[in-house]
């Protein structure tokens, strides 16, 4: 058993023990309120270059299932082929688990994927620290390899080009067809959409999909600054020239409303929960939703032919968009959420409903 040491960029230190892959790493540290779903979080591609600090105190109890298909060829278990984050932090580990779908420990599955962890830290405290002071970048440092301030900070990076698919993938056979602009996409939203009898083409964040016959426009979820995507902008902008329906989600809000004239700008740590609550503006509805996202929309930068769709209850951030003549709208929040709430699952729905 290693000793390890979590350094911030703030100069403060949390020591704790090495599990997983024993090695250093460097990353953005960011945290999780989910009290479920590690195996979903760890492979959400829109964690790409982030340290994970998950609050709840026992992770690992339940394991790893194994790594089935399904018809389709994407995972049963998993919301990509593999683990995005850069490390994972943790109060207690449980290197004894019992669950009737495990296969694995959660240590072990980290190690096979050269994912760094520790455990020991004060997960509270250290929550504490990044809602005080922001997501900061910072270290999982192993005892016999030491690593030092500066390191790079991922959001300077095109994350979405590192996670988002190299060519074209075609889903299902329906009569409808989808364009799926993939920015990181979460494998339950290709089952969301393939369930609902749609032919989805999952297309890469930079390819010119505007010459492409299509019914509907998909722009996925992903991670890092919104700002890197000026190519999948600017196709937007050229592919809502036409009325076809639009819909986004997560990042596909940010990259909607930057297509549409509006900014984004970098939340102090973020959203990343099972338990957002996001209303629906100019009505009482309420939904509870699954986050993960650095960026949001600034509502006043949005143009006379837009509104805010949804407005977070906690800290009044713009939840979603929609335009307010053509079929284009998006959401912050994730409707397809695995694991996590389904409360707004039925805008995949009104979605198609429009094709």
């Amino acid at each position: 058993m290693k000793k390890a040491v979590l350094k911030l960029s703030n100069g403060v230190c949390l020591s704790g023990y090495s599990f997983g892959y024993p090695h250093s790493c460097d990353g953005e540290v960011v945290f999780s309120t989910a009290m479920v779903g590690y195996p979903e979080s760890l492979t959400d591609p829109s964690y790409s270059g982030q340290i994970l600090c998950v609050t709840y105190p026992i992770i690992g109890n339940y394991g790893v299932p194994d790594e089935a298909v399904d018809e389709m060829g994407i995972s049963v278990n998993f919301e990509s082929e593999k683990i995005w984050v850069r490390g994972l932090v943790i109060s207690e580990y449980s290197e004894d688990y019992s669950h009737w779908d495990a296969v694995k420990s959660l240590g072990a599955w980290l190690d096979e994927q050269k994912i760094p962890g520790i455990y020991g830290v004060d997960t509270r405290y250290l929550t504490q620290l990044l809602r005080e002071n922001g997501s900061m970048t910072g270290i999982i440092e192993v005892e016999d390899e030491p690593r030092s301030f500066p390191v790079p900070d991922p959001n300077d990076e095109n994350q979405i080009a590192i996670v988002s698919c190299k060519e074209p993938i075609v889903y299902g056979d329906g009569d409808k067809t989808v364009v799926l602009v993939d920015c990181g996409v979460k494998h339950n939203i290709l089952r969301c959409f393939v369930q609902r009898g749609i032919r989805l083409v999952r297309v890469p964040w930079d390819y010119d999909f505007t010459e492409m016959e299509y019914d509907g426009l998909f722009i996925s979820n992903g991670p890092g600054n919104p700002e890197h995507c000026v190519a999948t902008v600017e196709h937007l902008r050229k592919a809502m020239q036409q009325d076809k329906p639009i819909f986004g989600i997560c990042m596909g809000n940010q990259l909607l409303a930057r297509a549409g004239g509006a900014t984004t700008y970098k939340l102090k740590y973020g959203h990343r929960s099972h338990n957002q609550p996001a209303r629906m503006v100019g009505s009482d509805r309420c939904f509870i939703t699954s986050q993960n996202h650095g960026f949001a929309v600034d509502n006043s930068s949005l143009g006379a032919d837009w509104e805010t769709w949804f407005t977070n209850m906690n800290d009044g951030s713009n939840e979603g968009i929609r335009h307010k003549s053509k079929p284009f709208c998006s959401v912050q929040f994730h409707p397809e959420a695995s694991s996590g709430p389904t409360d707004t699952e039925f805008l995949f729905d009104e979605f198609i409903s429009k094709l």
